[in-house]
């Protein structure tokens, strides 16, 4: 295990293996796959969409065992960007790109959070209508040099204030103690568990084989509208497979972290991907799939799992089911707040990114700046759709941080063979040999896969800007070797 480093002091080690693994499986299990299931089947074109989770399922264990190693060799507060910073260089190179990491996940983390809350309020809009009510929608289209133009859509409605008040309500609930936090993360995981289970088993009771498995006609025909398909389907996956990686972010609060950090990933992997299987399978048993997919572009996609439950057993099944996805979805942003929050700290700890970032809570030990700020930031992306916020969100991530962190733990192997890892990759190179080639194929295999890319090297382009005009200004890497040499 690497060294210790200065973040990790002034936090408090009292997250248990059952706190991380439900903090893990809560930021997983978000509104996602209860809104997403008709985007997927509509993407592939019948229940083979199932294949887009299956595969996506595969990525991401592929990809947590990247996390699992890199996560025990180097148990601190800010994951990714100490992972970045060891592996390029932390005097060199790495600097760069562990300060791209922080700056776009300044982004991409409130799009995350936004992205449970707009959903969360698209949900409570079948048991109240009046959320849809619209007050305005705003197209914006910037014109770049290069790249062309840069399009985003703003709305505002009812249920966009709903999305801003979870959101300062996780902020509320999180400004206090880690070891509190870990115990109510354990009660959210909880109310999670019970809405999944019972779905599932309604499903299985219910269930029809001649509709989950009634393929249309050339579906499996590995044409160019499959595999684009495939690209989008396993997009929507990857999106709702996500959080498995959340406790690497406050590894310096996790106990016996060499341990706990690689258990806590690859159970939550294997327990959501069951989940999310099973669950699919079983709604395709009740509901038509072609009945799932015409609701892709409508206002029944929003609460699809609330008709399923209706359909069983009646409107106070669908009114009591869409309570306990609220609050499922209020638990995923919760658990992606709490982690999130505590890397722009770690790196404004070490000097890497702005000291504002840096203060901490003087008596309940968090990083409130960093807390407060990302909540800010998640308040002004719940004005966006939900659509744009996801793949927006999967394209900037994969780009500034998961290829960079696939490629590195090879790299970080070669370069330094002798540092202890307390956990070693299974079948390596393979895993992430796996999870590069799928991440690019996400990227690439979807129809207009250059909007999003723009965001990404948007994001890139302004922060090498920003880091090189720091850098000068502190004579940090690369303007201190020229320093030295004047």
């Amino acid at each position: 295990m690497l060294t210790d480093n200065k973040a990790d002091k002034q936090l408090i080690r009292g997250v248990s293996l059952k706190g991380a693994t439900a903090l893990n499986m809560i930021d997983m299990i978000g509104v996602g796959p209860f809104i997403t299931i008709p985007l997927i089947i509509a993407a592939m074109g019948g229940p083979q969409a199932m294949i887009g989770w299956v595969i996506g399922a595969l990525i991401c264990l592929c990809d947590g065992l990247v996390w699992a190693e890199l996560g025990a060799a180097m148990p601190h507060a800010g994951g990714s960007y100490n992972y970045l910073r060891e592996i390029y260089g932390k005097d060199s190179f790495g600097k760069l790109v562990s300060f791209l990491f922080i700056f776009q996940l300044t982004f991409s983390a409130p799009l995350s959070m936004a992205s449970g809350c707009v959903g969360l309020a698209m949900y409570s809009s079948y048991i109240f209508p009046a959320l849809n009510n619209t007050y305005f929608n705003y197209d914006i289209n910037i014109p770049l040099p290069i790249l062309g133009s840069l399009e985003a859509s703003v709305t505002a409605a009812n249920g966009t204030f709903v999305a801003i008040g979870t959101v300062l309500l996780a902020v509320f609930l999180l400004y206090r103690k880690v070891t509190i936090i870990s115990r109510f993360s354990q009660l959210l995981w909880g109310g999670v568990i019970l809405t999944v289970i019972w779905i599932i088993v309604s499903g299985v009771f219910n269930f029809n084989p001649q509709l989950a498995f009634d393929f249309p006609p050339n579906a499996f025909s590995f044409e160019s509208g499959f595999f684009l398909g495939l690209g989008s389907a396993m997009l929507i996956a990857l999106y709702d497979y996500w959080g498995y990686y959340n406790v690497n972010f406050f590894g310096g609060e996790v106990e016996n972290p060499t341990r706990n950090i690689p258990r806590a990933i690859i159970y939550s992997i294997l327990a959501v991907a069951g989940l999310y299987i099973v669950m699919n399978i079983s709604i395709l048993g009740v509901l038509p799939w072609r009945e799932v997919s015409e609701t892709a572009g409508s206002d029944a996609r929003k609460y699809i799992v609330s008709v399923f439950m209706q359909k069983i057993y009646g409107s106070w099944a669908g009114n009591l089911v869409t309570l306990l996805i609220v609050w499922t979805a209020f638990a995923s942003v919760f658990s992606l707040l709490m982690g999130y929050s505590r890397v722009p700290y770690a790196a404004a700890v070490q000097g890497d990114y702005f000291k504002v970032f840096s203060k901490v809570h003087p008596k309940h030990k968090f990083p409130y700046v960093s807390l407060i700020v990302l909540g800010l930031v998640a308040i002004a992306f719940c004005f966006l759709r939900l659509k744009d916020i996801i793949a927006a969100l999967v394209v900037i991530r994969l780009i500034v941080q998961f290829l960079a962190q696939t490629i590195g733990v090879v790299y970080f192997r070669i370069k330094h063979p002798h540092i202890a890892r307390p956990f070693k990759m299974w079948l390596y190179p393979l895993p992430a040999v796996l999870a590069f080639i799928g991440f690019v194929y996400v990227l690439f295999s979807r129809q207009n896969f250059q909007k999003e890319i723009k965001y990404a090297l948007v994001l890139l382009v302004v922060g090498t800007i920003l880091y090189f005009w720091r850098a000068w200004r502190k004579k940090q890497w690369p303007f201190v070797k020229l320093r030295i040499k004047n």
